[in-house]
């Protein structure tokens, strides 16, 4: 009996900023018997249980399912248990494990048969990826994105050619990148309205469209113009530049005064949303870019490396998933002084809905949404005077991205 691994295993759902998807295993049957001369199809097999362990108790566990029902799942002593490593296409790294080895919170697919009622599950095999290497796969690819990434503004899509043209805020001001999909390019673009890369569904490039933020990781080109990439994610996104006219923190809103729509908006905050403020410093030198003045960034990587904040400074590479690890680009210093404004930005220190006031500048990348009260904060910037004073309309939106790489950019651990 040989066993196949298809893409529909989900290994991790929540490790968003960045991109996964997961397996789903069948077990086949000859197609054919031969049974005294005469061909019989084989018996239908019920569809594999895949999700996120919630209890075990005993022989029984309770399985969180993708679809989201519960699942009573029993384990019969004869049950096979095998565990396979984040990134698995297959079952040659597949290793049999003990029934005490299995904890809440691991990603498994089940195969066997219904129970005595629709909640139930009699297990015959059980293939797991841990939580453990799932979160340690996830911090390596949020890694890999925070150094081999690069977002912006799309300005153009040449479909013919698989090219992306987006605008990136650099250290001498807005600047034009070219970005290669491959035949290899993995292309992924967000659900309507959702922030979760794990419901980013695989899109031709000719739905990417001029507007769209765009997220990249591959190789940069010497002098920073062009990008080949092997993934790249988009979406359709608000970009909002506006004053706060009401916080209400009990029910996680704020109300904005749009200023190129001239109108107010309520805007949801979730724990997804990633806020910070600008110290005004960083907020001057940005709004200087944004001018053309690039005096300040004499010498190559001067702005960045004045702008980076003290290495006590908390880190947003762990902890706070939501804290925006995606909104980087390459991590460390930028290099030749062209590097991604969002490195700078995505270290600064989270910022919870109760540091704004009634009178605060601000710039939001929120969901598109249906309506102006439907939409949902992903970034918010606060200490943006500077910026909204020197910057011409529309040149703000390349200033923020909305990728976190828990949600939407490399921070899912488990299968391309």
């Amino acid at each position: 009996m040989r066993v196949h691994i298809l893409n529909r295993f989900c290994l991790s759902r929540r490790f968003v900023l960045v991109p996964i998807y997961g397996l789903a295993l069948t077990l086949s049957a000859p197609a054919v018997h031969a049974q005294t001369g005469a061909q019989t199809a084989p018996a239908p097999k019920s569809p594999p249980a895949v999700g996120t362990i919630k209890s075990i108790s005993g022989n029984t566990l309770t399985l969180a399912t993708d679809s989201g029902t519960d699942l009573k799942v029993q384990l019969p002593s004869e049950v096979k248990l095998l565990r396979v490593p984040p990134g698995s296409k297959d079952l040659k790294e597949a290793t049999p494990i003990q029934l005490s080895a299995l904890q809440p919170g691991d990603r498994i697919l089940v195969r066997g048969k219904p129970g005595e009622d629709a909640a139930s599950f009699v297990a015959s095999m059980v293939v797991a990826m841990k939580k453990e290497d799932l979160v340690d796969k996830q911090q390596k690819e949020r890694e890999e994105w925070q150094r081999h990434g690069i977002g912006g503004l799309v300005n153009s899509v040449d479909a013919a050619n698989s090219a992306v043209t987006i605008q990136i805020l650099g250290a001498s001001g807005t600047k034009d990148v070219v970005i290669h999909a491959g035949k290899s390019t993995i292309l992924r673009r967000y659900a309507p309205g959702s922030v979760k890369f794990d419901e980013a569904k695989l899109a031709p490039i000719t739905e990417i469209r001029a507007g769209d933020q765009l997220r990249a990781r591959g190789t940069r080109s010497a002098d920073g113009s062009e990008f080949s990439a092997d993934e790249i994610v988009s979406g359709s996104f608000r970009n909002i530049a506006g004053i706060i006219l009401a916080v209400n923190t009990s029910t996680g809103t704020l109300t904005v005064s749009d200023l190129a729509a001239k109108k107010s908006v309520e805007l949801k905050v979730t724990s997804e949303s990633q806020m910070r403020k600008l110290p005004q410093p960083m907020a001057q030198r940005i709004a200087m870019r944004l001018k053309g003045n690039s005096a300040d960034t004499a010498g190559g990587n001067g702005t960045a490396a004045q702008a980076r904040p003290p290495s006590s400074a908390p880190s947003t590479a762990g902890g706070n998933a939501a804290a925006g690890n995606g909104s980087g680009g390459m991590s460390g210093p930028p290099r030749n002084g062209s590097g991604d404004l969002q490195q700078m930005l995505s270290r600064l220190p989270v910022s919870p809905l109760s540091d704004f006031q009634k009178g605060d500048a601000v710039m939001i990348v929120a969901t598109s949404g249906e309506s102006a009260g439907s939409s949902t904060v992903i970034t918010l910037l606060g200490g943006v005077e500077p910026i909204l004073q020197a910057s011409p309309q529309g040149q703000t939106a390349s200033i923020l991205s909305p990728w976190s790489l828990n949600s939407g950019g490399a921070g899912e651990a488990g299968i391309p």
